[in-house]
């Protein structure tokens, strides 16, 4: 009995003493699945479990999501000003016209999301994946997007002026009519990139 409880993490033994390891308790949300329109500000929700959770015109500044689970989550016209968002899971959720500004998403991945129209000025982006994500129109004025994947993302008619695209990786995404005046592109790879009708950087 006692390798079982080791070995499912109840249990550490050390130099051949057992000690009781507290369980982890993750946080949750009263209002969950179900949270659109929900009051959320400066909650602490790191790693909190939240996959395909209806935020819908939800309140969440100030909240730190560092590390949660939004898989699929719907957040649309939810306000995340300066939310924090390291390495959160976004992958294919749905934040149209979410308010990011001044959000902290370093290392979060965005993989398929759709961020069509949303504000994402003086955001930081920096290492997030968002390969294959929707960002027509977003505004990204600001942003630093250093080392963030974005192969085969929709950025067309975004504004991305002053934006920081350092070692980006653009490669086959789509540019078109993308504002990208003062923007920092060193390092960054633009192979097979759409960039007709794009403002370029001098």
């Amino acid at each position: 009995m006692l390798k079982e409880l080791i070995a499912a993490g109840v249990l550490v033994a050390v130099a051949g003493v057992s000690f009781v390891q507290p369980l982890v308790t993750l946080p949750t949300v009263a209002c969950y699945p179900a949270c659109a329109r929900a009051e959320l500000r400066n909650h602490e929700l790191q790693r909190a479990s939240l996959r395909k959770g209806d935020f819908v015109l939800a309140d969440l500044r100030d909240t730190d999501l560092s590390a949660a689970n939004l898989l699929y989550a719907n957040l649309r016209q939810a306000n995340l000003r300066n939310s924090q968002l390291v390495e959160a899971d976004l992958g294919s959720a749905n934040l149209m016209q979410a308010d990011l500004r001044g959000a902290d998403l370093t290392g979060a991945r965005l993989r398929f999301a759709d961020l069509r129209g949303a504000d994402l000025r003086g955001a930081n982006l920096s290492q997030a994946d968002l390969r294959g994500a929707r960002l027509a129109g977003a505004r990204l004025e600001r942003a630093v997007l250093q080392a963030a994947l974005l192969t085969e993302a929709d950025l067309s008619e975004a504004n991305l002026y002053r934006a920081d695209l350092s070692n980006a990786d653009l490669q086959r995404s789509n540019l078109t009519g993308a504002d990208l005046r003062m923007a920092r592109i060193a390092g960054a790879q633009f192979a097979g990139a759409d960039t007709g009708q794009a403002l370029l950087p001098n």
